[in-house]
């Protein structure tokens, strides 16, 4: 299975580079994720409910970063075993870059592969179902996201010109007397 895409996040390159290395914030994003635990350096260990078609199983698996540029990209292997219902390991390439001063385009290229009974369901219902845990991680991320680095409030276009308008007058008054 492949599966490419990319996400414009409305946060700088360092606050984006700083959520992607957050186990909180990532546990809290990945859908059906109970647990992210380090267990070594840049080693994680994880636990997640996964649902695809009839094959629901909690799986055990293995994080791995690796080929870390910071703030720019690193690479995830990944390994995990939900026991009868199968096993899938694979690696995720992750990128980050500068669009603007809080715009960072996120970019990704995974490649995985599965066995046991959740290769059994199909590739298309695993493509679709990968496809799904991605748009569902992005949403949940962005949300995040937004939440730690709210944008800045932009004043309301009304108040900004009777504000204009009063500094006017105000100037006039003292002008003119």
């Amino acid at each position: 299975m492949n599966l490419t895409g990319a996400q414009i996040l409305p946060v700088t390159q360092a606050q984006a580079w700083d959520a992607l290395n957050d186990t909180a914030m990532l546990q809290a994003a990945v859908p059906g994720c109970e647990a992210i635990t380090p267990s070594g350096e840049h080693t994680y260990d994880v636990l997640m409910g996964v649902s695809i078609g009839p094959v629901k199983a909690k799986f055990k698996g293995r994080l791995q970063l690796s080929e870390l540029n910071p703030p720019h990209s690193y690479r995830i292997g990944f390994e995990g075993s939900g026991g009868a219902a199968g096993h899938g390991k694979g690696q995720a390439d992750v990128r980050l870059e500068t669009l603007g001063p809080a715009e960072t385009r996120l970019s990704y290229a995974v490649t995985a592969s599965v066995g046991g009974k959740l290769a059994q369901v199909g590739s298309r219902l695993v493509d679709l179902a990968a496809q799904k845990l991605a748009e569902d991680f992005f949403a949940r991320f962005r949300a995040a996201l937004l939440e730690r680095h709210p944008p800045p409030a932009e004043a309301p276009a009304a108040a900004v010109a009777s504000g204009f308008w009063q500094r006017l007058r105000g100037w006039l008054r003292r002008l003119f007397g």
